[in-house]
């Protein structure tokens, strides 16, 4: 489990939620298999949708973050529910890479920069709520910044982070969140800045031994910050037998006849946790004749 705590400050102007995703961001790894610089890009999305998600009201809201640009990992997707697990995806899990001019991970390079962020809400309503911004930088938290600056106009601040092991293991992972009141004066702002600018990157003050509260008590330091809540989460898949079902029917009748025709069981596997799904030519019967 991934630990993630949220904190306010005394005269509630400023919320900051940090999450130590390292656990999250192994498991990504593990089933996806990813190349180093893929991991960090996917881990970084996937802790930004999961910080993201814990912000939502109600407990059947979820939120989605997809980045489509131009670079060689292709599309990456991330899933939260409101309890701040999620489940993520990508295109191409191998890239190989020169580090950046840094000497680090160049995952801009492997996202792109010419290209969209994404994000969908679904709460609740008829339809889900929908947002696109450029891509800013193709670093991921910036472009999450700028999400919020263009689309809810809400001032907000994020860092994501992900070491990764020279045996493709990752080290340690994690991000916050900091958001601003419309009521939040200069002083605070200026106060949480500060706070910012003498920041190690955040993936480092994990590795370091801190923990999610000391990271908002730090970004926050200077404010009388508390502790709102605090919970744990984790890699999660909700795939199931019948959401697969649902989805083959949704196909059409033609590409469901293809199925029939073809051989004797048709393998689904999740893009999100490669769970495979057999069905037999009687059972994709049953789904066309729902179909009808």
């Amino acid at each position: 489990m991934s630990n993630l705590v949220r904190a306010i400050t005394a005269d509630g102007s400023a919320v900051a939620i940090a999450l130590n995703s390292t656990e999250i961001v192994g498991e990504i790894e593990k089933i996806h298999k990813t190349s180093a610089v893929v991991t960090a890009a996917l881990g970084r999305l996937a802790t930004g949708a999961s910080l993201m998600g814990y912000m939502l009201k109600n407990e059947q809201d979820s939120i989605t973050l997809r980045i489509k640009a131009d670079g060689p990992a292709g599309s990456l997707i991330a899933v939260a529910n409101s309890h701040g697990n999620v489940k993520a995806y990508v295109q191409n899990s191998v890239v190989e890479i020169p580090l950046n001019s840094k000497g680090k991970l160049d995952v801009a390079g492997a996202v792109g920069t010419d290209g969209f962020l994404s994000v969908i809400k679904d709460i609740g309503l008829k339809e889900p709520y929908s947002g696109q911004v450029p891509l800013v930088s193709g670093e991921i938290a910036e472009d999450i910044t700028s999400y919020y600056a263009i689309s809810e106009q809400i001032p907000t601040v994020c860092a994501l982070g992900v070491l990764v092991n020279p045996d493709l293991t990752v080290k340690s992972a994690g991000g916050f969140l900091i958001q601003l009141l419309p009521f939040a004066d200069e002083s605070c702002i200026d106060i949480i800045e500060k706070n910012i600018k003498e920041l190690p990157p955040i993936s480092e003050l994990f590795d370091s031994g801190l923990t999610p509260k000391d990271v908002c008590m730090r970004v926050l330091q200077g404010l009388e910050p508390n502790v709102l809540d605090e919970t744990n989460v984790a890699y999660k898949c909700d795939c199931s037998r019948e959401r697969v079902s649902r989805a083959l029917i949704s196909l059409g009748k033609e590409e469901l006849q293809d199925m029939i025709d073809g051989p004797d069981e048709t393998e689904v596997t999740c893009h999100f946790c490669n769970k495979a799904y057999h069905f037999s030519k009687d059972e994709l019967r049953g789904l066309l004749s729902q179909k009808k």
